[in-house]
């Protein structure tokens, strides 16, 4: 029987992690991540959580730990934000390509110059191409369901990956919502205990990433990025079961009132609940306009995307991360490279704004349906603009 929790979205992650039961809690802390990794040595020091906490001097060192702790066998999870994500940047690729099933949260922060403390999504797609899953919750409760499941997945044997969890710094992480909180039989039910099958051994030796010639390198890659890809079936699948016991389902992308519409508009993370509110309003005034919420954004969902544009003239892309000198943003422009070929009909633009916790008002995203349909409309070269930035 679940009870009904205000928590903010800091706590909902750290109550994630210690139903999830975990051994190795490594971290370092960076605004606005601090709470969470806070909550979780109060966990252990207070023992209501029988864990390993690794008070480590750097988040370089934090994923370093990481990795050697889920190596060994331990099931394990970490935090961290913008500047402290960068400086672990490094062994993201690491934790990836050694196949271990680190659980992490990220309270997305914009980075600097300037100095900042506010979210966006600027550290969250450096880590694109690192090989971690990767999904972004969109309220408290999709925090701690998405949190608790990614250790189902990541331990998953056909799975295997670290996976981290985003969230809106803030606004998300610091804000109190009311959360469900099932019993921890519950959860027992639902995560198994974990057990790497290729777990480091002392008394049984073995090389892991080892030096690699050239002319196997790229073989490898590709075999990573096939089993990255490969993944999506499995990710479904213990969603599916997720939602069979605590009634929450959810999918890689989610639709709002998308079906049969012509303009589609694709939000990631909090502010698809703002960008809800703009199309009640415009369906109300007659105008055929849907949401697409962007959960799973690796392995990207090439097939739910195909599925939730079919019938759409126009797909109106919101990206909250900037790209200096780049053509689009980055969600923007892995949309337009995923359509090509198979949606060449369907118009896309893309907005940029909400930067450095920038929020958006409802007026602003009705705005941004306005100014996609009419770049959709133009067919202008100039696929993307800015919203709620002055001069």
């Amino acid at each position: 029987m679940s009870k009904r929790v205000p928590l903010e979205g800091s706590f909902a992650t750290a109550e994630a992690a210690r139903m999830a039961d975990v051994d190795v809690i490594a971290a370092y802390p960076i605004t606005p991540q601090s709470h969470i990794i806070e909550r979780m040595s109060e966990f252990v020091h207070n023992g209501e959580l029988k864990a390993a906490f690794v008070p480590v001097e750097s988040e370089h060192s934090a994923m370093s730990a990481c990795w050697g702790a889920s190596g060994a066998g331990a099931r394990t999870y970490t935090a961290t934000a913008s500047q402290g994500f960068f400086l672990m940047h490094e062994v993201l690729y690491f934790v990836a390509g050694m196949r271990l099933p680190v659980v992490m949260a990220v309270s997305n922060r914009a980075v600097g110059p300037p100095a900042n403390i506010w979210g966006d999504y600027s550290d969250a797609m450096s880590a694109s191409y690192t090989g971690w899953l990767q999904v972004f919750a969109a309220n408290n409760q999709e925090i701690f369901d998405f949190t608790l499941s990614a250790f189902r997945i990541a331990e998953d044997p056909r799975v295997l990956l670290p996976f981290m969890i985003h969230m809106d710094g803030f606004t998300l992480s610091h804000v109190v919502e009311a959360v469900f909180l099932p019993e921890q039989e519950e959860v027992d039910a639902f995560l198994p205990p974990y057990k790497h099958p290729y777990a480091y051994n002392p008394d049984n030796p073995c090389c892991y990433g080892s030096v690699m010639s050239p002319a196997t390198y790229g073989e490898l890659k590709k075999a990573q990025d096939v089993h990255v890809r490969g993944t999506i079936p499995v990710i479904k699948e213990i969603w599916k079961e997720f939602g069979d016991r605590f009634g929450r389902y959810y999918k890689p992308i989610d639709s709002y009132k998308a079906e049969g519409a012509k303009t589609l508009l694709m939000v990631a993370g909090g502010l698809s609940e703002t960008a809800k509110i703009a199309v009640d309003k415009r369906r109300e005034q007659g105008e055929s306009v849907g949401l697409l919420t962007l959960h799973l954004w690796r392995p990207f969902p090439f097939e739910d995307l195909y599925k939730a544009v079919e019938g759409a003239e126009n797909l109106v892309v919101f990206d909250r991360a900037p790209t200096l000198g780049g053509p689009t943003g980055p969600i923007i422009g892995e949309m337009k490279a995923a359509l090509f070929g198979v949606r060449n009909d369907l118009r896309v633009a893309g907005i940029l704004g909400a930067f450095c916790g920038r929020n958006l008002e409802v007026t602003e995203f009705e705005e941004v349906i306005d100014r996609g349909n009419a770049i959709c409309e133009r067919g202008s070269q100039e696929m993307v603009e800015t919203v709620g930035i002055r001069g």
